[in-house]
C-alpha cells in the first residue's frame, strides 16, 4: 500500500499557524466569528497554494512567501497626503482603525471592529475555496477596517479615501462598501507603507441599482513588504463601476480582482497600471462573471517591467447562459525594459451564452527601436526618449479616466515612479 505524507511546513506557515495561536484572543468577535477564523486557519494547515494550483500557477506561493514577519505592536504609521486633493480621508494605521470619521452627506461610516464584536459581519467572513488564500488568511487575523454606507441618491462631492498604512510587521483589514440605488462616489483604495510586512486586505462592493462608482486602487508598498489584496464586487441593474488599478510598490504582490455583473444592463470598466522594477513579484488576477443580460466590460492592463521583475496577468471572463447580449473585450499589453525582467499572461473566455460579443489579447513587446530613432534624429537623447515613449504607453490608460484632477494625480506618480527606476 502507498502513502504519501504530506511535505512538512513552510517556514512561512509554521510562522502563520503559530501567530494565530498567539492572536487569536485577542482579535475581535467570539461566537461564529471564532467560528469562521478556525476555519480559515486549518486551510491554511493544509497548506499555502503551489504551482499546482490553477489560479496560482504563475505565483508559487508556497514557495515565494519564505518569511513571515512576526506583529509589531510598537508600529506607529502616520497618516499620508490624500492622493486626490480634498478628499475625506478614512486612516487604518497598523491594521487598526484611526481618528474620527469625517462627516460627509449621505454616507455613515462604522469601525468594523465593532461589527466584528457584536457578530454583525459574521457571515461576511471566510474563503471562498480551499485555495483561496487571501480569503483565509483575511478571515483568520482580520482586526480592523471601516464600513462604508452610501444612501440611495446620494451623489458625494469629495472622493473617499480607504487610507491603510503599515509600518512594519503584520497588518489585516477589510473595507466593506455599501452604495444604494442611483448613488454616485468616487473611492480610492491607498495601500502603503514603511517597513518589512506581510499586509491583507479584503474589499467587498456592493452597486445598487443605477448607481455609478469610480474605485481607484493605488497600492506603493515598500520593497520590503509582501500585500496580499482581493478587490469583490457585484454590480446591480443598470449601474457602473470603473476599475483603476495602479502597482508601483511592494517585493511580493497580489492583487485579486472578483465582479460579478449581476444585474441586466451593468457595465465593468478596468483599467490597470502596473509599474515593477527591482527584484519584485506582481500577480493581478481577474475573474469576471456576467450573469446578466446586456451586460458590458471593458478590460485593459499596460505593463512596464524593468530590473529582475515578474509579473503577471491572468484576467478570465465568465459569460453565464442566461447573460445574452454581453459584450465583453480585454486586452493586456506589456513593455520589457530588461532582458532579465518577465512578464506571464494568461486571458481566458468561457462562453455559455450565444449570442454575445466578446474578445481578449495579449501582447509583449521592447520599445520600438523606430520611434526611438524618430526622436533620437530630433535631437532628445536616447534615456530621455525612452522615458517619454514608455510614459506615453502608460499614459493613454489614465487618461481613459477623463477627469482632469485625477489624471493629474496618477500621472504624477507615475513621473515619480519613472524617476526612480528610469
Amino acid at each position: 500500500m502507498n502513502m504519501h505524507a504530506a511535505p512538512p511546513r513552510t517556514q512561512a506557515e509554521t510562522a502563520l499557524i503559530e501567530a494565530f495561536g498567539e492572536r487569536v484572543s485577542e482579535l475581535p468577535g467570539d461566537g461564529a466569528v471564532i467560528v469562521k477564523r478556525d476555519e480559515a486557519i486549518e486551510s491554511i494547515k493544509d497548506g499555502l497554494p503551489t504551482r499546482r494550483v490553477e489560479d496560482w500557477h504563475y505565483t508559487d506561493l508556497r514557495r515565494l512567501l519564505s518569511v513571515v514577519p512576526d506583529y509589531d505592536p510598537t508600529a506607529n504609521p502616520k497618516p499620508l497626503a490624500p492622493v486626490l486633493q480634498g478628499s475625506a480621508v478614512l486612516t487604518i494605521l497598523n491594521g487598526m482603525a484611526s481618528g474620527k470619521a469625517p462627516t460627509v452627506e449621505g454616507v455613515t461610516f462604522q469601525n468594523l471592529s465593532e461589527k466584528l464584536t457584536d457578530g454583525s459581519f459574521a457571515r461576511a467572513l471566510g474563503a471562498r475555496d480551499k485555495d483561496d488564500a487571501i480569503g483565509s488568511l483575511n478571515t483568520a487575523f482580520v482586526s480592523d477596517g471601516w464600513f462604508v454606507d452610501i444612501a440611495p441618491g446620494a451623489a458625494v462631492a469629495a472622493p473617499i479615501e480607504l487610507q491603510n498604512v503599515q509600518a512594519g510587521g503584520q497588518t489585516h483589514v477589510r473595507m466593506p462598501v455599501r452604495v444604494g440605488a442611483g448613488a454616485k462616489a468616487t473611492i480610492v483604495e491607498r495601500q502603503a507603507g514603511s517597513g518589512a510586512a506581510l499586509s491583507t486586505s479584503v474589499s467587498n462592493l456592493l452597486v445598487g441599482d443605477g448607481a455609478e462608482i469610480l474605485w481607484l486602487i493605488v497600492q506603493d508598498q515598500p520593497v520590503t513588504a509582501t500585500h496580499f489584496a482581493q478587490f469583490n464586487a457585484e454590480l446591480g441593474r443598470n449601474s457602473k463601476l470603473t476599475l483603476f488599478i495602479m502597482n508601483t510598490g511592494g517585493k511580493l504582490v497580489r492583487q485579486e480582482v472578483r465582479v460579478k455583473a449581476a444585474g441586466e444592463g451593468s457595465d465593468f470598466q478596468l483599467r490597470g497600471v502596473n509599474l515593477l522594477a527591482g527584484d519584485s513579484h506582481t500577480d493581478v488576477t481577474m475573474v469576471l462573471d456576467h450573469v446578466a443580460r446586456g451586460t458590458t466590460s471593458r478590460e485593459l492592463i499596460r505593463n512596464v517591467v524593468t530590473g529582475k521583475a515578474r509579473g503577471v496577468f491572468q484576467g478570465r471572463i465568465n459569460v453565464h447562459q442566461q447573460a445574452q447580449k454581453t459584450d465583453a473585450k480585454m486586452a493586456c499589453n506589456t513593455l520589457l525594459l530588461s532582458d532579465d525582467a518577465a512578464f506571464s499572461t494568461k486571458p481566458e473566455l468561457e462562453i455559455f451564452a450565444d449570442d454575445v460579443q466578446c474578445g481578449h489579447g495579449a501582447t509583449v513587446t521592447e520599445i520600438d527601436h523606430n520611434h526611438l530613432f524618430y526622436l533620437m534624429a530630433r535631437g532628445i537623447d536616447e534615456k530621455a526618449a525612452s522615458g517619454l515613449l514608455v510614459k506615453a504607453f502608460v499614459a493613454s490608460v489614465i487618461e481613459s479616466l477623463d477627469d482632469e484632477t485625477i489624471v493629474d494625480a496618477l500621472e504624477a506618480r507615475l513621473d515619480t515612479w519613472f524617476e526612480a527606476n528610469g
